[in-house]
């Protein structure tokens, strides 16, 4: 027994030398080396998923309540949800991810928009809440989401996130507590501090669970953890969540003030439904920014390339003031584009419940020479240049230059372009308004 202790102790090499050669000649057949040396380029490299990154960064302590049963059961019988929300979730969950760990914050909050929206970024809630986020009107207003006939910055990817981290981020601040900053960020910071203040005047507990919390803000962040739970372990649940490539989908590429939507998509080489599920602000057929529009990475080079060769006008509509009470139908038939089209153009339109204009307000029609951008016509076609030429009943000599007489169809920027000025120009010339529409008949100075 002595022996045998002292020679398992002996180092594996002495053992080695010390056995007979058939016994060493066997071990080599049945055991493997490692190489002494080793390529780095054949060393296989780590699936590059998002979901495993978004696993590394959970960080919300467990919570125990049969709300969280329930929700994780509701998720998992509804594959087709699940799909649905991933697919539109893989174009703006690598840059949540990445802001949110900028932020040092729990990852459980890039999820959070699969609770609020399922990953739809025109989601719009009977609260009026809208975007990915879900941000109502004023609160959208104080994080610096503008909302305005053009735009609805509430459902614009990036702005919106940073609106919705800074929020969150404050709401920490405010109750120290992650699960009660979720909860302020459903019902309302002041609903969660009377909350506070109920149970504390009672001696009772203040945590989440313990808050006397409307049954929506009591779901809500059971429901976030279900989510946590499924992305955790999708395979317990019997779900399928896919690849997500661990790398960013988009890029922000310069881009003119103002620019036709299917313009903007046929110069990235893209879809007009994938140039709007990035660009989703936008109102109507004009998209508009400051500065810069997204597109996938791998369309960023197309677009900056054939921006620069495009020499035709960048949009084909214009804005003119519509009347109360004035019908969509009307005003389309007015301006020569179908309905659907028309109303596609027009998504900020504000309606009454009859389906007419509730107040008087700016509306988007064509340019003459141009037809419809929610059409399918070609690009060409689209974005044509208003070429008709005036005849000399049109153009009169005035003092200090021409006059000319509005005809049926024109726009102001028509007559700027055929006269080689600006809008501006005409308005300051005719001292107009921005607001003015022009009649058939009128006569116009020119510069």
């Amino acid at each position: 027994m002595i022996f045998k202790r002292k020679l398992k102790a002996l180092p594996v090499a002495l053992l080695l030398l010390a056995a007979p050669a058939f016994v060493f000649a066997e071990a080599a057949k049945t055991v493997a080396f490692p190489p002494a040396f080793e390529d780095p380029d054949d060393v296989p490299l780590p699936d590059p998923d998002l979901w495993h990154r978004i696993r590394m960064g959970f960080a919300l302590e467990p919570l125990e309540t049969p709300l969280i049963v329930k929700w994780e059961g509701w998720y998992a019988d509804r594959p087709e949800y699940i799909a649905r929300f991933v697919d539109r979730g893989s174009r703006y969950l690598h840059h949540i991810v990445e802001e949110v760990e900028k932020r040092k914050m729990p990852m459980e909050i890039a999820l959070l928009p699969v609770v609020e929206s399922a990953f739809n970024p025109h989601a719009y809630s009977r609260s009026k809440a809208s975007g990915l986020w879900q941000f109502i009107p004023s609160t959208g207003k104080s994080y610096g989401l503008s909302q305005d006939s053009w735009k609805d910055n509430r459902r614009d990817v990036v702005a919106a996130t940073d609106a919705a981290l800074n929020y969150l981020e404050r709401l920490h601040g405010m109750f120290g507590s992650w699960e009660l900053a979720l909860a302020a960020y459903n019902c309302g910071e002041g609903c969660v501090g009377r909350a506070i203040a109920k149970n504390q005047k009672k001696g009772l507990p203040t945590d989440f669970l313990s808050l006397p919390l409307p049954p929506e803000t009591q779901n809500y962040v059971p429901k976030l953890v279900a989510v946590k739970n499924i992305v955790l372990s999708p395979a317990t649940y019997g779900v399928d969540l896919g690849t997500v490539p661990d790398q960013a989908y988009f890029t922000a590429v310069k881009a003119p003030e103002k620019i036709d939507v299917k313009l903007a998509a046929k110069l990235a080489g893209m879809s007009e439904e994938e140039f709007v599920a990035l660009n989703p602000s936008n109102n109507g057929a004009i998209a508009t920014s400051k500065g810069t529009i997204l597109v996938p990475l791998d369309k960023a080079d197309a677009f900056r390339t054939n921006l620069v060769g495009y020499d035709k006008p960048l949009v084909s509509w214009t804005t003119v003031t519509a009347k109360k009470g004035e019908s969509i139908d009307s005003l389309a038939k007015r301006y020569g584009v179908p309905a659907h089209e028309f109303r596609a153009a027009n998504g900020a339109v504000k309606l009454n419940k009859k389906g007419y204009l509730a107040v008087n307000q700016s509306i988007m029609v064509p340019m003459r020479g141009a037809t419809t951008v929610a059409s399918a016509a070609p690009a060409k076609a689209t974005h044509a240049k208003n070429t008709a030429p005036a005849t000399k009943a049109d153009v009169m000599p005035a003092s200090n230059g021409s006059t000319y007489v509005v005809r049926s169809g024109d726009t102001l920027f028509s007559i700027a372009q055929r006269a080689g000025s600006t809008v501006d120009d005409l308005l300051q010339l005719n001292r107009l308004t921005a607001k003015t529409v022009i009649q058939p008949g009128l006569k116009l100075r020119l510069p």
